[in-house]
């Protein structure tokens, strides 16, 4: 059995984990609310874009075709993985790791690992990818000052490679943020432009009719672009809050498992107190015994 100090020692280390994950998971939950916000905020001007682009593009003569929609045999790809700087979120990065070598595996088995590059977004995804992979460009700084023109940077970099014919596929993993507890990791194509069909219930796109100032060309092309950038921001502002939410449920398991230890610890330090207080109390016994037969 452990001796006194030993078990007040970590009674004292447990004690002061548990402040820290308590500190930690109020700071998670304020940067949570704010970076909900901005997600709330973000996705109906994303659905708007998209569906905006996705009536124009589809009703758009082929000679105004973009760059961005040209489908190519899939030799180079571009995998976009958004995770945290910082850990102590839980399984909120492994869980991108485990779904960009999922896509790896389903989608590009027959490719070479020499043909397949990495976009990290976020420092772990950086330090992870850097080891064994092929990582383009350095954007560890994205969160440090989350806006769109920092993520703009990023989107710049995986367009023009797509464009120039370094990549024929640009595809995107990051988690998508639910609720405090839930994310759900999501692939999704950022290159070639995927065709979106119009929902069952929107407006018929025979009904809508646009009007082009200066002409439907350079709306198109100023337009896509564009969107592209903002499906990358978007993104990342999913994983922004997806981070804070996993982060917020991972401290606070560990504040009520660092409560269940202390629990344990306390009575471990209750009875070996005990039974350190009844072995003196048997060896004053015996010798006062010892001294009275003497």
């Amino acid at each position: 059995m452990a001796n006194l100090k030993e078990v007040r020692n970590r009674i004292q280390s447990v004690n002061s984990t548990q402040q820290i994950t308590k500190a930690m998971k109020m700071v998670a939950a304020a940067k949570l609310r704010r970076a909900q916000d901005n997600i709330i905020r973000m996705r109906p001007y994303a659905q708007r874009l998209t569906t905006i682009l996705a009536n124009l593009t589809r009703t758009a003569d082929a000679d105004i075709a973009s760059d961005y929609g040209v489908a190519r045999e899939v030799r180079r790809v571009l995998v976009i993985a958004i995770t945290s700087d910082r850990g102590l979120a839980g399984a909120f990065n492994s869980n991108v790791f485990k779904g960009v070598n999922a896509l790896v595996a389903e989608r590009y088995a027959g490719l070479p690992a020499a043909n397949i590059s990495y976009l990290a977004i976020g420092k772990k995804a950086h330090d992870y990818y850097t080891r064994k992979s092929s990582v383009v460009g350095n954007f560890t700084h994205v969160f440090a000052k989350l806006s769109f023109e920092t993520v703009r940077e990023a989107a710049e970099v995986a367009m023009d490679g797509f464009r120039n014919g370094e990549y024929d596929q640009v595809v995107m993993v990051y988690n998508e943020f639910k609720n405090v507890a839930t994310q759900v990791v999501r692939t999704e194509q950022l290159l070639p432009l995927v065709p979106v069909a119009a929902p069952v219930s929107a407006t018929p796109t025979s009904n809508v009719d646009y009007l082009f100032e200066p002409n439907k060309e350079e709306i198109v092309q100023t337009l896509i672009p564009q969107s592209l950038k903002i499906q990358l921001y978007k993104a990342v502002l999913e994983s922004n809050a997806s981070e804070h939410g996993a982060r917020m449920t991972a401290m606070d398991k560990a504040t009520d498992n660092a409560g269940e230890l202390l629990k344990a610890l306390k009575l471990t330090y209750n009875r070996t107190r005990q039974a350190a207080i009844t072995t003196e109390i048997l060896e004053i016994v015996g010798g006062a015994e010892a001294l009275a037969a003497g």
